[in-house]
């Protein structure tokens, strides 16, 4: 079976939310020899880059976008292990979380679906988390990109609390800070110091993948 046949079904069952089917054709590609990184990246990240772009677009909606997702992580499961250390070292590691006081994640976890398909190497905080734990975490794992949300207003100076605690700790210059969630906007991102808005998750990884 020829790779790009491979990588071209490994997208299309992405699309169409088919875990099992993502799945087996992980596994065909490593016996077919193919480096476990080409798969994800030509495969399982096109096809969830489709997701995303219709996302965006309005032409698919959340069921259609975690059923996409689960589909990526039964190939990524497969394809993930096989990738050597070396090559496992070099992704950049990027943080998500819902800030201190909110408990709505659906918003978080599209993006760390979207930015695991863009090849970082994601940590979940999840969701009501504290400044301390994004900061500690930032520092400690060597955190590129810290994605932070939040769906209420009242939890938005969580935000700026965490990027002063990181420019007080002296980490701030070291990574990327975005930020999203309905009741932020550039102009908060600005005044609090985060580098990025995102109106949504495939907005925040098409900025990222540009810097």
């Amino acid at each position: 079976m020829k790779k790009e046949k491979i990588f071209e079904d490994m997208g299309a069952a992405v699309v169409s939310g088919k875990a099992d089917r993502s799945k087996a054709l992980a596994e065909t590609a490593l016996k077919e020899g193919i480096e476990a990184v080409e798969a994800i990246n030509e495969g399982l990240v096109k096809g969830m880059a489709v997701i995303g772009d219709r996302y965006a677009a309005h032409e698919v909606y959340l069921p259609q976008v975690l059923m996409a997702a689960n589909a990526m992580y039964a190939g990524l499961n497969i394809l993930l292990p096989a990738i050597p250390a070396t090559q496992s070292v070099d992704r950049k590691k990027a943080a998500v979380a819902v800030v201190e006081g909110d408990v709505h994640d659906i918003g978080k976890n599209i993006v760390k679906t979207m930015l695991t398909a863009g090849g970082f190497q994601v940590f979940d905080l999840g969701k009501d988390v504290p400044v301390d734990t994004m900061v500690k975490t930032a520092e400690n794992e060597k955190i590129r990109v810290l994605a932070m949300s939040t769906l209420m207003t009242p939890t938005m100076d969580c935000m700026k609390a965490t990027i002063d605690e990181l420019t007080e700790g002296g980490y701030r210059s070291k990574l990327i800070v975005t930020i999203g969630g309905p009741p932020t906007s550039p102009s908060f991102a600005e005044e609090i110091g985060a580098d990025h808005r995102d109106a949504n998750a495939q907005d925040c990884v098409n900025w990222l993948k540009g810097v």
